[in-house]
């Protein structure tokens, strides 16, 4: 992304000094710096203002309480993660920041979110070396349905170092197509830059990202199931057709 940036630049201050508009460039330079600083102190004010209500909601238990209602979405959505694991309650908190619209404040649970799964893979990738591992979790019934296999134990297959899991590219897709209520961020973009109505965009942002949140859940719940296919069939227990859903 530096080089990207770099190389843009770069090429404007050349097209600039060839086609003889150097002062141009160069007053384009400080006003930009300006404005990037005023942009800045407004995103800091408004962040400000949004972390803090974060915090209180957090201190009196709203958030907690959030998590725990939707622990059965997040159950539906990472099937694999198991309950116990502090991915679920990253990822969750993380969901809800990207609801209210708090970028700043999701980053940071994001970021928590993908060492605990990394650190899930770790898990997996250790007990596939432990003697005799993986024997009875995979010794199944060929009658039995994926969803009973994974009541079982039965663990799914873990990806080489350096690559992303299955759990870690759903969060990702997820985080991205998030649904909005309250698009902070555009509304103090659209202040900053003189909208007579900064608010205007919260009917359309929400639902462009309820639609593309939707999306994401489908393709996801399409990819955990051909996921699970795999580690079936790699057990040696093919899945039967519309054995589970």
């Amino acid at each position: 992304m530096n080089g990207i940036w770099g190389g843009m630049l770069l090429a404007g201050i050349v097209y600039g000094v060839l086609t003889g508009e150097v002062e141009a460039v160069s007053d384009a330079f400080f006003s930009s710096a300006k404005e990037a600083i005023a942009l800045c102190v407004t995103m800091f004010g408004v962040m400000a203002f949004w972390s803090g209500l974060r915090e209180i909601a957090k201190d009196a238990g709203l958030i907690e309480a959030i998590v725990r209602r939707l622990r059965p979405v997040m159950r539906f959505l990472f099937p694999n993660i198991p309950e116990e694991n502090p991915a679920l309650a990253h990822i969750t908190t993380n969901c809800v920041a990207n609801v209210l619209g708090l970028g700043s404040a999701a980053t940071v649970y994001g970021l928590k979110a993908m060492e605990a799964l990394e650190e899930l893979e770790e898990e997996r990738r250790a007990s596939i070396h432990l003697p005799g591992a993986g024997t009875e979790l995979n010794m199944q019934p060929r009658n039995m349905t994926r969803r009973k296999r994974r009541a079982r134990g039965a663990a799914p297959r873990s990806v080489p170092r350096g690559t992303a899991s299955n759990e870690m590219c759903n969060f990702l897709i997820l985080n991205i197509s998030s649904l909005q209520l309250i698009p902070v961020s555009v509304i103090a973009w659209r202040g900053q830059y003189g909208s007579v109505n900064p608010t205007a965009i919260v009917g359309p942002g929400i639902a462009a990202t309820a639609v593309s949140t939707g999306v994401a859940v489908v393709f996801c719940r399409q990819m955990n199931r051909k996921e699970t296919i795999k580690s079936d069939n790699c057990s040696g227990h093919p899945a039967h057709p519309g054995s589970d859903a």
